[in-house]
């Protein structure tokens, strides 16, 4: 009898939840061809993990003993093993000890807890370097690194990848066929630069090779005349040493996408052995949010799934707190847009404080929960912790864990945690779908890198990664996803697309915009667009270059550096008056309608926004940096006009969209400090289990997520 009211009461709850998703999908007319993308069959429902480190208890098996019990009792279904574990495996050369990992795997799958097993590449051993010092990398002033710390390995270094290749091939051998093995982790938070004379050596022939073998091509795109720093010869080329030629944008830009090229070549030389040793086991590596030294879109291409590592500085006083989960927001955007048609995963986070912020706060009750399923909310199909159990010492000692030095499962750190995995236990249906944007953002590393070399405007405000995040964050506030896509992207999935700063233009981005507005696609773009090719050299004919002007309709004829105390604004037809700061580009309007003015200085009346029609889609130009209300405003409209189902969502409230197999998520999140209430939500509530229909009320930090 009891199996049987079981058994109606699963059913009835199966069909509140068809009704509720049917309803939505019907509102939205989509939610029907998305395919579910399972990362991980062996485990049902979402991820729910962290960083194990059980080498560093060997000699405390009651400790060990412990920590599975209270993995299971925080609903913990991974684990993962072996990121910094080299001396242990190998702690003299040659010399291999594995079987206490065979014991750690083997109780964690015999209780549920599957493992992401990583390659022990980021932090060397000390036999190693004082044996192969050629390993170690070089700075920027051409001096040798010491022994220590992480990523202190030349990419180049071939005796280095030899010892990588036995250690991975070892790992494959004791531990490739382990029923509980479900991922391959590369390395950890690739980043660095090496100024050694293997990678000056690697360097000359990547350049000659992109140029062609030919000297006068190199010279030609770096305009080394200026300065009279012409080559004779792909061997007088070294990096930008601190102490050498680094007055060369060029060189600087070409020296910032060879190391990603260095790097993934390097992660390659790892994947291969595993990729032919064990094919069906996924492989990944940890992004750092918007990391500066790498092009992660280079990277993301070698991986089967994108993971990353969340610290964002919550409670701040330099910012909103749904301003610091907003750029939290935009950065697993980043991460999902890599590989669009798959979940990807929050490979870190901290489940109370970290230890390295210049300040570190703790976590407030209740964020735990919501910076978490904001994370599934844009994409994630896992939540994954740095670090299970607190060190007792040395550098991370007092980095947040799901366990503290007390020990005990009893702290708030880990009844929230516990709590947090009851909730991804309710979200298992939402496994394998996907975000499915009808708007993109285009976030450029090259653009970045170079804006950031470029001598020009102002050092202090040039801001191309906060500018982006604004972006987002403001059409945010229409309920809408949004990709961040690179400007090599396919544009035709989307309705409206938005390039704020694109300094470069690569080849074919130009033609591609055209294509995409001509075919009905609305384009918004901003001051400091297309003043340069791949290679910094300024188009000629006017801003922006490469045919944009006449896309756009205008040309920038100035561009204008704002101090802090200046002042400006733009009128927009409905009187609304927009805040000027930072840049204003001076435009010479052809084609184009204007659509906003500026109020003063000597451009006062003239064009500040701008509008042109080309086939069936627009292509707006904006040329000041203007305030996030009036940017949000402009959204607004185009959004309307591209045909963007678009709800204006109260400020601190985030909106984001699951979809597979027909059915719609929908997540909303109170990322403020006050309730906050959204009207006209209908579904099936997947953490309360009741049909929600009419007004939703979402305490301070709450969520609902309707099916």
């Amino acid at each position: 009898g009891q199996c049987i009211f079981d058994a109606l009461q699963s059913s009835a709850h199966l069909l509140k939840a068809n009704y509720a998703w049917a309803d939505v999908r019907y509102s939205r007319k989509r939610g029907t061809n998305m395919k579910r993308k399972i990362l991980f069959p062996q485990i049902s429902g979402l991820m729910h993990g962290g960083d194990y480190n059980p080498e560093q208890w060997l000699d405390r098996p009651d400790i060990l003993e412990a920590d599975v019990q209270m993995m299971k009792e925080a609903g913990m279904n991974c684990a993962t093993l072996g990121v910094f574990s080299w001396t242990t495996y190998e702690p003299q050369e040659g010399e291999f000890h594995f079987e206490w990992l065979h014991k750690i795997m083997d109780r964690l799958y015999e209780n549920g807890i599957y493992t992401i097993l990583a390659t022990p590449s980021g932090a060397r051993p000390a036999w190693l370097d004082e044996k192969y010092p050629e390993a170690m990398r070089v700075d920027a002033y051409g001096v040798r690194n010491h022994h220590g710390v992480r990523h202190n390995h030349c990419m180049s270094s071939p005796v280095y990848r030899e010892k990588v290749a036995t250690i991975v091939n070892k790992l494959v051998d004791e531990f490739g066929d382990h029923p509980g093995l479900v991922m391959w982790h590369i390395s950890n938070e690739f980043g660095g630069e090496c100024y050694c004379p293997l990678c000056v050596a690697r360097f000359q022939k990547y350049l000659a090779d992109k140029f062609h073998n030919s000297i006068e091509e190199l010279n030609k795109e770096w305009w080394t005349t200026f300065w009279s720093h012409n080559y004779n010869d792909f061997s007088q080329i070294e990096p930008p040493y601190q102490n050498g030629e680094f007055s060369n944008i060029g060189l600087n830009l070409e020296w910032k996408r060879f190391t990603t090229w260095n790097m993934t070549d390097y992660m390659k030389h790892e994947i291969a052995i595993l990729r032919e040793r064990t094919p069906k086991i996924p492989i990944t590596t940890n992004f750092m949010k918007l990391y500066d030294g790498l092009d992660y879109h280079k990277m993301a291409e070698e991986l089967d799934v994108i993971s990353w590592d969340s610290y964002p500085a919550f409670h701040n006083d330099y910012e909103s707190f749904s301003d610091t989960l907003g750029e939290n927001a935009f950065d697993h955007a980043v991460m999902r847009s890599m590989k669009k048609d798959r979940p990807f995963m929050l490979m870190e986070s901290a489940p109370g404080l970290v230890n390295w912020h210049p300040y570190n706060k703790i976590k407030r009750p209740g964020v735990h929960q919501l910076a978490s399923l904001q994370a599934v909310a844009l994409g994630s199909d896992t939540v994954q912790y740095f670090q299970w159990r607190k060190g007792r010492g040395s550098f991370e000692q007092y980095h947040g864990a799901v366990v503290d030095h007390l020990g005990t499962n009893d702290t708030r750190v880990f009844k929230e945690v516990a709590e947090l995995g009851e909730t991804l236990k309710k979200l298992s249906d939402v496994q394998g779908s996907v975000t499915k944007a009808e708007v993109a953002m285009i976030y450029d590393w090259d653009s970045r890198w170079a804006i950031d070399i470029m001598k020009g405007l102002s050092q202090e405000t040039k801001n191309y990664p906060k500018t982006c995040i604004d972006t987002y964050r403001n059409l945010m506030r229409f309920g809408v996803d949004v990709d961040v896509i690179p400007s090599t992207a396919d544009f035709s999935d989307y309705k409206f697309i938005v390039a704020p700063m694109l300094y470069m233009l690569k080849p074919n981005v130009a033609e591609r915009m055209k294509t995409f507005v001509e075919n009905g696609g609305h384009l918004l773009a901003t001051y400091l667009t297309g003043y340069v090719d791949e290679n910094q050299l300024n188009f000629l004919g006017g801003f922006p270059g490469d045919g944009l002007k006449d896309l756009f309709g205008v040309i920038s004829e100035e561009i204008d550096t704002l101090y802090p105390s200046d002042t400006n604004a733009v009128h927009f037809p409905d009187d609304m008056v927009g805040q000027v700061r930072d840049y204003a580009e001076v435009l010479r309007v052809n084609d184009a309608r204007t659509y906003a003015t500026y109020e003063s200085d000597y451009y006062a009346g003239m064009p500040a926004v701008t509008v042109k029609d080309t086939g069936k889609g627009s292509a707006y130009y904006v040329a000041a940096r203007l305030d996030n209300e009036s940017m949000q405003n402009l959204f607004g409209r185009i959004l309307k006009r591209a045909g963007v189902s678009i709800k204006r969502m109260p400020l601190g409230v985030e909106c984001h969209t699951r979809e597979a197999d027909g059915k719609v998520y929908t997540f909303y999140l109170n990322c403020s400090e006050q309730e906050q209430s959204v009207s006209d939500v209908h579904g099936y509530d997947l953490i309360t289990e009741k049909q929600m229909d009419g007004t939703l009320t979402l305490p301070k930090y709450g969520v609902a997520i309707l099916a």
